[in-house]
C-alpha cells in the first residue's frame, strides 16, 4: 500500500452543520480529519456555516437535519452551485440521511411535498406510508459496491437510522448495501445507499464514518486519488474503532437479531 506522505493536503468541509448537524453527522468530518493527519496528510478541517459561500474543498460532509433546515439548505446549494461544481470537478461528497436525499433529483417535506434536490445522486425520495425507521442498520455491501484497492471491497457497514423517506435508486447511481437489519432506502428491494463517481450517500448514522472506517479511508482514497486511480493507505491501528464495532454487533445480538450475527461472525470489520 502506498502512503501519500506529508506533501498531501486535504480541505475538508462540513456542510452547513448550523442546519445538518441534528445527529452529530458533523464528526464525520473530524474522524476523515484524524485518520488523514496520522498518516502525515496536512488537513485543514471548515465548518461551512449557512449564509456563508461554500469553501472550496476536496471533501464535502453533509449530514442530517429536520424538514425545514434541509430544505433551507438544498435552496441555498442549489441557488449557489458550488457543491455542484465541485463535484463536477471530483470533490468527493458524502451524504447522511437528510444529505442523502437531498444530493438527489428531489426529496418530500412532512406533508410528502416534493422540493428540489442538488441532483448529485440518480435518486429520489418520497414520505413512506409505514412506520418511521428508527433503530440499528446493518447492511452487506454489493458486489457493485466501491472498493478502497481491486482485492479490498467494504466491509458490513453498522449504523442507526431515523427517517421516514423512502429512496428509489435510478439507473445512473447504484446501491451501496443490502440490508441485513433495518430499513434503509425502504423501497422494497432491500437496497442501502446510493453512490456515483465519488458522490456517496447512506442512511448510516453513528456518525457512519466512526464505526465505519473502511468507508472513511474509501473517501480519503478517492480524495488524495492521482492519474493512476484511488490512493490506497496504510493501515491504522484501529482498536478502539473495532471495539465500537463490536459493542454495536452485541446490542444487536442481545436483541435476538440471529440473523445479523451470522452475518458477521467470521467476517473481519
Amino acid at each position: 500500500m502506498s502512503n501519500p506522505g506529508a506533501d498531501s493536503s486535504l480541505t475538508i468541509a462540513v456542510v452547513y452543520p448550523d442546519l445538518l448537524g441534528t445527529y452529530g453527522d458533523g464528526g464525520n468530518g473530524l474522524v476523515l480529519a484524524r485518520r488523514a493527519s496520522w498518516r502525515g496528510v496536512g488537513v485543514r478541517l471548515v465548518q461551512a456555516n449557512s449564509g456563508r459561500p461554500l469553501p472550496t474543498a476536496d471533501i464535502y460532509c453533509i449530514g442530517g437535519g429536520e424538514d425545514g433546515p434541509g430544505i433551507t439548505a438544498a435552496k441555498a446549494l442549489r441557488a449557489e452551485g458550488t457543491l455542484q461544481r465541485a463535484a463536477d470537478n471530483g470533490a468527493v461528497v458524502l451524504g447522511v440521511c437528510a444529505g442523502f436525499q437531498l444530493l438527489g433529483h428531489s426529496f418530500p417535506d412532512s406533508a410528502d411535498r416534493s422540493h428540489a434536490g442538488l441532483e448529485l445522486l440518480d435518486v429520489t425520495t418520497h414520505k413512506g406510508t409505514g412506520r418511521r425507521a428508527v433503530g440499528d442498520l446493518v447492511a452487506v455491501p454489493t458486489p457493485s459496491a466501491p472498493r478502497r484497492a481491486a482485492d479490498q471491497p467494504l466491509p458490513p457497514l453498522i449504523g442507526f437510522e431515523n427517517h421516514s423517506g423512502v429512496t428509489t435508486v435510478g439507473p445512473e447511481a447504484r446501491p451501496v448495501a443490502q440490508v441485513v437489519t433495518g430499513v434503509g432506502n425502504g423501497g422494497g428491494d432491500g437496497t442501502e445507499g446510493a453512490w456515483s463517481g465519488r458522490v456517496f450517500g447512506t442512511y448510516l448514522h453513528g456518525p457512519v464514518l466512526a464505526r465505519n472506517t473502511s468507508l472513511a479511508d474509501l473517501l480519503l482514497g478517492w480524495a488524495l486519488s492521482t492519474s493512476d486511480g484511488p490512493v490506497a493507505l496504510e493501515p491504522l491501528d484501529d482498536t478502539d474503532e473495532l471495539a465500537l464495532r463490536g459493542e454495536r454487533m452485541a446490542a444487536v445480538e442481545r436483541s435476538g437479531r440471529s440473523r445479523v450475527v451470522r452475518w458477521f461472525r467470521g467476517l473481519r470489520p
